[in-house]
């Protein structure tokens, strides 16, 4: 990160505007729509999922980008000269492209040269140039060094994600969720189930539960080759995979600096193969497609609503719609995709055809 050596009053009065404008953002994108998941009224359990598709930049990484944005504002990091830098291949470069361009600053995504053309193309879209490292491993790294040299400020989503976020309220998705089921039959959900990839969104969402005093358990679903899940087994956070996510926006080679084990109640791996049936599963019965981070979401919050069930207790779960599915038409949605990564479907999807008819799940 680079800190502005000289703040004159036109610089001030710049970063003043700028906050607007992104707050403004906020005011216009924020609250996003929580929808019911229908399943049958006997079993007096709820599902919801909050619709983070529906943001300008299309995921939920449209809310950490805006508070990455002002985080970084606020503390004087970024000024009207600022280059952005992120390591980034996904929806976060996505998102803070939008960002910077919305406050006419350059924005340079450093991604692993693997990267497929779409994300490229969708990165470019929204005004982000794409610097291309050729070891995945290197990223971070170089994202660093390419700020430090051009003068700007390497945002570090990884870093920065759970302390940019007020997880006390002020329109965090944590406030929003509660305050849309405030007007259900179960206003205070058993679980909350999420992802993690930086670890931004547990932390905000374990935190605010904590904080409201409100009985809420956090499950974190973490997919194949990711660190998270490992590392809480061993309650070692140094434990890592050096394997990247099939699941794009959660699962990490490593431990990030931004994930909060200590506010999580439980972890669940979850395969690569069941995220997918899940996704595609949940898509056949929402009539839209959604991502694969969904896929994993519902997979975990399949499971406790059964457990829910088989211990004769009611209540709501709430899980996350992360992005829409249109991004993987050619991946997570394409037959020879799935089958050249050795993935088969079938068994996870019956098993989440029995959870749907009688609510049972594997033990």
């Amino acid at each position: 990160m680079t800190q502005l050596d000289r703040f004159d009053e036109a610089s001030r009065r710049w970063v003043t505007e700028a906050i607007a404008a992104v707050e403004a953002d906020a005011n216009r994108s924020a609250d996003t729509h929580l929808l019911p998941f229908p399943l049958p009224r006997r079993w007096g359990i709820d599902l919801y999922l909050k619709d983070e598709s529906v943001h300008p930049t299309g995921s939920l990484k449209h809310r950490l980008a805006r508070s990455l944005f002002l985080y970084g504002l606020c503390n004087g990091w970024i000024g009207p000269d600022t280059t952005i830098v992120e390591a980034s291949s996904g929806s976060t470069a996505v998102s803070e492209a939008y960002f910077a361009r919305m406050l006419g600053l350059p924005f340079i995504a450093v991604m692993p040269a693997s990267t497929s053309p779409e994300k490229i193309a969708q990165i470019e879209f929204q005004g982000g140039r794409c610097h291309l490292v050729s070891d995945p491993a290197k990223v971070v790294v170089e994202a660093r060094w390419l700020a430090e040299d051009s003068g700007g400020h390497f945002m570090d989503q990884f870093t920065y994600a759970e302390r940019a976020t007020d997880w006390r309220g002020n329109n965090n998705i944590a406030e929003s969720i509660y305050a849309q089921l405030a007007l259900e039959r179960h206003p205070v959900p058993a679980w909350v189930v999420v992802g993690a990839g930086t670890g931004g969104t547990s932390a905000t969402i374990g935190r605010y539960a904590r904080y409201r005093r409100l009985p809420t358990k956090l499950c974190v679903v973490d997919p194949e080759n990711s660190a998270f899940y490992p590392a809480w087994q061993a309650a070692d956070w140094s434990v890592g995979t050096g394997r990247g996510s099939r699941i794009e926006g959660i699962g990490r080679p490593s431990v990030e600096a931004s994930f909060l084990p200590s506010v999580v109640d439980r972890m669940v791996q979850v395969p690569d193969a069941a995220s997918l049936a899940a996704m595609r599963a949940g898509s056949a019965v929402l009539g839209r497609r959604v991502g694969g981070s969904t896929g994993t979401n519902l997979w975990g919050a399949f499971g406790l609503i059964a457990e829910l069930l088989a211990a004769g207790r009611t209540g709501s779960v709430v899980t996350l719609i992360c992005d829409a599915g249109d991004r993987y038409v050619d991946t997570y949605y394409a037959d020879e995709w799935v089958a050249a990564q050795g993935l088969d479907l079938a068994p996870h999807l019956a098993i989440i055809d029995r959870f749907l008819t009688d609510g049972t799940w594997p033990a």
